[in-house]
């Protein structure tokens, strides 16, 4: 069996491309998993890390304002599409997976030109671009929310929920605790931007250090590269009381494990997560996204009393308020855990996989 998976970006698509590798690989040991993703982009040293080959395309977005880089955008598509196709030609894949991101257009492109199976796999409540665009040409859509039928063909789509990594949910507390140094009498609040950092949160985490020491909190506060230079002397003095600022959480099992609240960003990744791992959350979607999608994302949770939601411009003012409350409130905490929990698809990568047999039957009984 061969299978070639395309996409990336942010940790959003990465980290469903590499579950959906993982259950194939469990399933078909002998399988061969290619990588497809966008040169200079995070997957390219993501997925490696994760035990999988990669090649990248030299693709990149097309930007909202008129930019020397969106004049040339026709001739990078056009080179990508030209090379995704000379991949194809060589490694002869049974199906392709496109997860989103620039990568996943060329790959998916050259695919359905030429008649093999294709699979999309949207992660949030508001569709991407490139899987709206392509949508009409692949064989099957995997979704995570209800309602879908507005940006694809409703015959096309299956409700799968988001593919997360199976041991995100298998972390020990004290195993955590002790991997991270952190005292078990108390309270441990996780703050993540996502991937790729988020300002917002890591200017308010920043402003709060001094109110989370007095409080007895304990802090694993992932920055994101960007923002870590500035993060990492900040939170220094506060080490020896448990407040800790750290790049990237490799380990985020054990992050979930030894969390009594999580502090996030509302991408799709992001909710999947904390609803598998049934943990308290304050969400603070992104402003800065397509559609508002991350609100979308977070408001479902909100509505089923699953999460708190702190809007981005109220983050200075109030997220710590909320936070440091919660904490405080192990009823509340028990009350949005259990409702977090209820909204969880834990087969979702099972059945994405299934979905992905299933169109490759007919090459394999030819």
């Amino acid at each position: 069996m061969k299978i070639i998976i395309s996409g990336g970006g942010t940790g959003g698509h990465i980290f469903p491309a590499v579950a959906i590798a993982n259950e194939l690989r469990r399933r078909h040991p002998s399988a061969d998993i290619l990588f497809v993703g966008a040169n200079g982009r995070m997957e390219m040293t993501r997925v490696p890390e994760a035990g999988y080959r990669i090649v990248g395309l030299d693709v990149t977005g097309l930007q909202r304002r008129l930019t020397p880089q969106n004049l040339l955008f026709p001739v990078r598509v056009f080179r990508s599409v030209r090379k995704a196709g000379r991949l194809l030609e060589e490694f002869q894949p049974d199906a392709v997976v496109g997860v989103g991101g620039y990568a996943s257009a060329p790959v998916l492109l050259a695919a359905t030109s030429r008649g093999i199976p294709a699979l999309i796999q949207e992660q949030n409540s508001y569709a991407g671009l490139v899987n709206k665009l392509l949508a009409r040409r692949v064989d099957r859509i995997c979704v995570a929310y209800e309602g879908m039928e507005k940006f694809f063909p409703a015959e096309k789509l299956v409700l799968t929920g988001n593919p997360v990594r199976a041991e995100i949910a298998s972390g020990n507390r004290a195993e955590a605790l002790a991997f991270f140094g952190l005292d078990a009498s108390r309270p441990v609040l996780l703050v993540v931007g996502g991937s790729l950092g988020a300002r917002t949160l890591n200017e308010a985490t920043a402003a709060a250090l001094p109110r989370l020491q007095q409080g007895g909190v304990q802090l694993l506060w992932q920055t994101g590269k960007t923002y870590y230079p500035q993060a990492a002397p900040a939170a220094s003095p506060y080490a020896a009381a448990g407040l800790h600022a750290l790049e990237f959480i490799q380990r985020m099992d054990l992050a979930y494990a030894a969390a009594d609240v999580v502090v996030s960003r509302a991408g799709a990744l992001s909710v999947s997560e904390l609803c598998l791992t049934g943990k308290p959350s304050i969400l603070v979607p992104s402003p800065n996204v397509a559609e508002d999608h991350q609100t979308k994302n977070a408001m479902a949770l909100v509505q089923r009393n699953a999460a708190l939601l702190v809007t981005d411009s109220q983050a200075a003012t109030r997220l710590y308020d909320e936070a440091l409350a919660l904490l405080h409130q192990p009823e509340r905490r028990q009350q949005l855990a259990a409702n977090a929990l209820s909204m969880a698809r834990p087969a979702a990568t099972a059945t994405i996989v299934d979905e992905l047999e299933k169109l490759m039957q007919p090459t394999s009984n030819s």
